[in-house]
């Protein structure tokens, strides 16, 4: 990542959580179990919210001082899984595996523009989303293990 700007990580991040965006709005859209769209619709919501801090501070906003930041803890269940490409119809074990990765590759990027960020305000900025991106990566690690354990595995 070759970044000469502040705004050109910015945009990069912003556009990141487009994809993440679309992707999770395609998997509500199609597939056919209410549980599985309604829990695709809020992760949608969610990155459609990080965009929006981006974009704020894209516009001059600081960050929120009351972010309440805390540790999320790793599962690291995706740290053991292959990438998959989404394929409609696939199990729901498939989905969260590909979701899971996504946000394991999420929370990397913010964490990697973190330690590179020159001033406090960049930091925080991406502390936040890597927070963020860290309870999406457990929410999705503890449905696969509840769904797995329901299983008999």
């Amino acid at each position: 990542m070759g970044f000469q700007s502040f705004e050109e990580i910015i945009r990069f991040a912003i556009g990141k959580e487009e994809e993440a965006i679309a992707f999770y709005q395609e998997i509500s859209m199609l597939e056919p179990y209410p549980g599985t769209k309604k829990t695709f619709e809020d992760f949608a919501g969610e990155e459609t919210k990080h965009k929006a801090m981006l974009e704020e501070v894209l516009g001059g906003k600081k960050p929120s001082a009351e972010y309440d930041f805390k540790w999320i803890p790793d599962l690291k269940r995706s740290d053991y899984m292959v990438d998959l490409e989404y394929e409609k119809g696939m199990p729901w074990t498939d989905i969260l595996r590909l979701a899971m990765k996504r946000e394991e590759k999420a929370l990397r990027l913010y964490n990697e523009l973190q330690a590179k960020a020159e001033k406090e305000d960049f930091t925080e900025v991406f502390k936040m989303l890597a927070q963020e991106e860290a309870k999406h990566k457990l929410a999705l690690e503890t449905l696969y293990d509840d769904y797995m354990a329901e299983q008999g595995d």
